[in-house]
């Protein structure tokens, strides 16, 4: 599935006109979280905010809109207030606050400098207004808006309060803005090898929110039209880029050659700063590379960071998309819990009082 992000990029260099819906707040029970977002053109659709009646009402509204005068406010912004009940044929039972706002061809730069922010894993803010056709704007996450659209139209003092989510809200003049919290593809996987398991890990990963460097010798291996979020390196030296990593990157080794397997694993373990490292193989594997790196000088402490074999229990299957679902979604556990343990210590505060009767 095409995420939104990419299909504007394509929608914008084949100059066609599309609608971007986000969620901008929920209530109660709903299919997705506020910043899910799904791109609309006149006969496609590209990513979801959930399926069902839900979509097809955000459909008919997005096509009325690439339908109507460009020129008037109707046609390029509208937030909707949308029931899941009965009359919607959904059973969740909350309620969906949708922005819409149509993007032309001529707005690319934004879209290029959001897509250049979270390619290098930097969070970022849209703003949009949405009672006025004032241009959207990309706030990064310290409040510093983007160099641009010019001012900032006051959303520093927004976003150096306590906004920490997507929401809608009304600034110091009662106007109502859109702010919508883009967070960076993270964490970073380092995955090594590019073979039938590497194609198909990095195929999965594509449609999630995290970054991938993808690291192997042989370059007419890589597939052409990769996400932006995907980063290839080419190198007849691929220890190097483990030095390359973030602090906290996870790591996925599954070269072709079991001598370069153990190299990199010696200079992953080394490290002090890995989030995690899956290495592809056996028990037996695992059981000779201990031996090997024992006597390399490899302490028990940091073999116990090695998780192999890999995948989470339950998935047996061998061929590579098997493995890919398998891994991947030890990835996932592995993230849901550095996040919710992330989000304890943090909470986030809501700011939804633009979602009322006034508008």
């Amino acid at each position: 599935m095409t995420t939104w992000l990419a299909a504007l990029r394509e929608l914008q260099d084949a100059a066609t006109p599309a609608v971007l819906v986000t969620v901008a707040g929920i209530q109660g029970s709903t299919p997705r979280e506020a910043g899910a977002r799904m791109v609309y053109t006149a006969d496609r659709q590209y990513d979801t905010i959930g399926g069902g009646h839900l979509e097809w009402r955000a459909a008919q509204i997005a096509r009325a809109m690439l339908a109507g005068d460009p020129g008037q406010l109707p046609a390029q912004r509208r937030l909707e207030r949308i029931a899941l009940g009965p009359s919607l044929g959904q059973c969740c039972g909350g309620v969906v606050f949708l922005s819409f706002e149509r993007v032309e061809p001529a707005a690319a730069v934004v879209w290029k400098a959001l897509e250049a922010h979270w390619r290098n894993g930097v969070d970022i803010w849209r703003a949009l207004p949405l009672d006025n056709a004032d241009p959207l704007q990309l706030v990064e996450t310290d409040g510093e808006a983007c160099d641009l659209n010019g001012s900032d139209n006051g959303l520093h003092a927004m976003l150096t309060g306590d906004v920490r989510q997507t929401c809608v809200t009304r600034d110091a003049h009662g106007r109502r803005w859109l702010l919508d919290l883009c967070r960076a593809h993270q964490p970073q996987v380092v995955l090594f090898g590019a073979g039938h398991v590497g194609t198909a890990i990095v195929k999965v990963l594509s449609n999630l929110p995290c970054r991938v460097l993808w690291v192997d010798e042989r370059e007419d291996m890589f597939p052409a039209g990769l996400p932006p979020q995907v980063t290839v390196e080419a190198t007849d030296v691929p220890n190097a880029a483990v030095d390359m990593a973030e602090p906290g990157a996870y790591y996925l080794v599954m070269t072709h050659s079991h001598a370069l397997d153990q190299q990199l694993t010696e200079r992953i373990l080394k490290r002090d700063d890995i989030g995690w490292f899956g290495l592809i193989g056996s028990h037996t594997k695992r059981k000779q590379f201990e031996h090997r790196l024992a006597e390399r000088g490899i302490t028990q402490e940091q073999l116990n960071r090695m998780t192999c074999p890999i995948g989470i229990p339950g998935i047996y299957g061998k061929e590579p998309a098997s493995i890919a679902i398998a891994v991947t979604a030890q990835l996932m556990q592995l993230w849901e819990l550095r996040f919710t343990q992330a989000r304890n210590k943090f909470p986030p505060a809501l700011a939804t009082h633009a979602l009322d009767g006034r508008g």
